[in-house]
């Protein structure tokens, strides 16, 4: 190796190191190994492949297996994750979604699209085409009985507060108004099998309801998804006006606590255990027969320790089964008990009875 490419090579290390550089310049992904020459920003491998799409905007190359050269090197230098940030990053609304690492691809992708090709940040104002106090558009909707998915017209008012959606597209009255204050929306594209399904969730007479959606354009389904993010916000900021932003933000959309599967058997325990889909939100565990299922078949609230609420590791004793899943846990309310086989590992499906554990020592 020549020495200009040595000290190329020792020049390009030593800005990686630098403690704006150390994480994913889209994501926060931390350690990126790669790099956008043109945009002068270090990016994770998941991140350099979104921007691999887009190469009349960023040209990417691999800190470790790409030769670059010194002015590649001296751009780099010149920008940096900083620079960018407060550049492509000037002005996203405090209410837009911003993704990590352990967010799906198309949240991700849409973010650095925004970004960087559209550059929807970089002056005030630029975000409104896609919502402006009303948004109207057809959705792909999952149907609750048949399962087949029908376009649906949906209607999301600022100004009501409301979010609605029609049978057929001239109908006067919505098949159904959620107040959007009682909505919460989630990215689910390994769930829903969609690349750009989006999970609507909601209470009805006080029972959890889900809705499924998708939309064929990516931009499409995360505009929706902020626009529910921006609704939201507004109507928090009316009715919380001392509220602080980023207490606000705190209480738009979430992605669930937890999701996965478990055993269950009946209330009088002496039922064989059947295999049901779990969902952690909140304080409720929600519990499925199947993962797209518009209603949970029950719904456990979990209170606290004070009231007579508590999480126990294992089964109780004398509870039989016929399952392969050889671990458990026991959650006990006022009313009754749950024991439930986890898979194959003390904590559950992603460390579950963590969570009800630490949920149900805390003040409702």
């Amino acid at each position: 190796m020549a020495g200009e490419e040595i000290r190329t090579v020792r020049a390009l290390k030593e800005l990686a190191k630098k403690s704006e550089n150390k994480t994913c310049a889209d994501c926060g992904a931390p350690d990126p190994d790669w790099a956008s020459c043109s945009l002068g920003i270090f990016i994770c491998l998941r991140c350099s492949g979104i921007h691999r799409n887009i190469p009349s905007i960023s040209k990417v190359k691999s800190l470790r297996m790409d030769h670059w050269d010194e002015a590649q090197v001296q751009f780099i230098a010149q920008h940096g994750n900083a620079e960018a940030k407060a550049t492509y990053e000037a002005h996203v609304p405090v209410y837009y979604y911003r993704p990590t690492h352990m967010d799906c691809q198309v949240l991700r992708e849409q973010w650095i699209r925004a970004k960087y090709e559209r550059k929807e940040f970089k002056e005030p104002g630029k975000q409104t085409p896609f919502f402006n106090g009303m948004k109207e558009g057809n959705l792909w909707k999952r149907g609750r009985d048949n399962r087949q998915y029908l376009i649906r017209k949906f209607v999301l008012s600022e100004r009501d507060g409301t979010l609605k959606y029609y049978v057929k597209h001239d109908a006067k009255e919505p098949k159904v108004c959620i107040k959007v204050i009682t909505l919460n929306a989630t990215l689910q594209p390994e769930k829903i099998r969609n690349p750009n399904g989006l999970q609507l969730t909601y209470l009805k007479d006080n029972k959890t309801r889900h809705i499924f959606v998708y939309h064929e354009d990516g931009k499409e389904i995360v505009d929706w998804f902020n626009a529910i993010r921006s609704a939201q916000f507004h109507y928090l900021k009316v009715a919380f006006p001392i509220a602080s932003d980023d207490e606000i933000t705190c209480r738009l959309t979430r992605n669930f606590l937890r999701e996965g599967y478990m055993e269950k058997t009946g209330p009088r325990q002496t039922e064989g255990f059947k295999k049901r889909w779990f969902t952690l939100d909140h304080r409720r565990l929600m519990y499925f027969k199947d993962p797209l299922d518009a209603f949970a078949k029950g719904e456990v609230f979990l209170g606290s320790s004070d009231h007579g609420y508590d999480v126990r590791q294992g089964l109780p004793h004398g509870i039989q089964g016929n399952s392969t899943w050889h671990y458990g846990i026991t959650i006990v309310t006022p009313e009754r008990s749950y024991p439930l086989h986890t898979c194959e590992n003390e904590s559950g499906p992603a460390g579950l009875d963590c969570h009800f554990s630490g949920r149900s020592s805390t003040s409702p």
